[in-house]
């Protein structure tokens, strides 16, 4: 004879039972490339046209992973600012390149926000981007605006630099205007002389 367990049992056993988190869905920067698009290898092969479409699905960016993803979205980005079809190195391609790795760098890290070593290199090649786009507003703001309108980037102002003051620092200021001020002191007899010296050539070279 098998007696039901209690109700009290029953709710015991469901509060011991490990809760399965949810897997949130973050918006990806990749959602907005279609799946029938080819890789970036195959896509002005002439054959491709003529192959079966089982093949062409395993081609196209459905069976892509994500690291085929990034560079198809990264060369959308680049041909959005390049200057001319050659163009691979100007400042507007560097901050095509570096934004399309900082998305993803985003992306990875609301899933794994522990990620410590990729949260360094995206705050790396964010201060790289940062310095990018200031020269380019500071040279030629024309190409800066059509940049970040292009790429979807707000470019802010860096704060400016504030020292938090400590007695220790303000110790140590007061040691170093100490140590200039008797530096001075020392020096000035020297300087006094050699002020006379070239006055007296000056007078010297007048008569």
């Amino acid at each position: 004879f098998h007696q039901a367990p209690s109700a009290f049992i029953q709710r015991a056993r469901c509060y011991a039972r490990p809760v399965r988190k949810r897997k949130k869905d973050f918006p990806s920067h990749l959602d907005d490339l279609p799946p029938t698009m080819l890789k970036k290898d195959y896509m002005n092969v002439p054959v491709i046209n003529s192959v079966d479409d089982v093949v062409k699905r395993l081609l196209s960016l459905e069976m892509a992973s994500q690291k085929e993803k990034v560079k198809i979205k990264t060369q959308q980005l680049v041909e959005k600012v390049r200057r001319s079809p050659n163009d691979n190195g100007s400042f507007e391609v560097q901050v095509a390149i570096l934004t399309a790795r900082i998305r993803t760098y985003e992306e990875h890290l609301q899933k794994h926000p522990k990620d410590k070593s990729n949260r360094r290199r995206m705050l790396m090649d964010v201060d790289r981007r940062r310095k990018l786009l200031a020269y380019l507003r500071r040279v030629r703001y024309d190409i800066f605006e059509n940049t970040c309108k292009q790429l979807n980037i707000q470019y802010t102002f860096p704060p400016t630099y504030c020292r938090r003051i400590t007695k220790r620092w303000l110790a140590k200021k007061a040691l170093c205007i100490k140590v200039f001020q008797e530096v001075q002191k020392l020096k000035a007899p020297e300087r006094r002389k050699q002020r006379q010296e070239w006055l007296a050539r000056a007078k010297a070279r007048a008569e």
